[in-house]
């Protein structure tokens, strides 16, 4: 049976908001703004998102809007990883094409085998999730391969010594860092329908689907995004393994500047 969720219902999970809030100025966290913030930030947001799918898919150039709606979240989403990752210099062309690579691999997917019908709806909401579960990750490898990078100065230097290629002497650290950012999505794949229910899933269980029919779409989404992850992350790594040795076997200046 379908449900329909009011604004008076909405409003009142807000309670929690104010449940972290309290515990924060009670425990001198200091992040009550931030909650407040990111909670305001994400009403305005899903309302603005609400309404823009309710004036473009009544459309008659709803699929040409699609189109556009997930360019704006692709290069957005770059922009994101860029801000996030702002000591990873010239970032944005390796991120934009990370997140365009893997968009349009998992859009192919899904609509080119027929798995979802070919909608305007179908479009952005795949594409959303996508994004959205990829940007994360790839912010973590960028970070953590410019960390590992500085810290390892000395044994970059030693393998270059002994001979190893631009491939040999960063493959290590590419290998350490790719687990790393995976793990996240790896985990929370393991653990599906054990501890964690997918919002997808539930979302159309309380829409009245069937459930082996939520739990199969699930389960393609999830597949596709632990894909969509990898691909971005290794994309991402090793573009900035690549760049952090010169043509010449010399670590790059933006290396040992950290």
């Amino acid at each position: 049976m379908t449900e329909t969720i009011g604004f008076w219902d909405a409003l009142a999970s807000f309670a929690l908001v104010a449940v972290v809030v309290a515990l924060s100025l009670w425990r001198r966290l200091g992040i009550e703004r931030d909650v407040l913030w990111a909670s305001a930030r994400a009403a305005v947001q899903l309302l603005a998102v609400g309404i823009l799918f309710t004036a473009i898919f009544e459309s008659d150039r709803a699929m040409l809007w699609a189109w556009f709606w997930i360019a704006g979240m692709v290069f957005l989403s770059a922009a994101v990883v860029v801000r996030r990752a702002k000591s990873v210099p010239n970032l944005f062309p390796t991120a934009l094409a990370a997140m365009t690579v893997t968009t349009s691999i998992v859009l192919g997917v899904v609509f080119g085998l027929g798995i979802l019908s070919f909608h305007a709806v179908e479009l952005v909401v795949i594409a959303g999730i996508t994004i959205g579960n990829t940007m994360p990750s790839v912010v973590l490898g960028a970070n953590r391969m410019l960390e590992t990078l500085r810290e390892s100065t000395g044994q970059l230097e030693a393998l270059l010594a002994l001979g190893c290629d631009r491939d040999q002497s960063t493959l290590h650290f590419e290998q350490t860092v790719i687990r790393s950012a995976l793990i996240p999505q790896i985990e929370r794949t393991k653990v599906v329908g054990l501890i964690a229910l997918p919002g997808a899933m539930t979302g159309l269980l309380i829409a009245g689907v069937e459930p082996i029919d939520a739990v199969i779409l699930q389960l393609t989404v999830m597949f596709l995004v632990l894909g969509s992850v990898a691909t971005a992350v290794v994309i991402v790594t090793r573009t900035i393994a690549k760049r952090a040795l010169t043509t010449d076997l010399r670590i790059a200046d933006w290396i040992t500047a950290g």
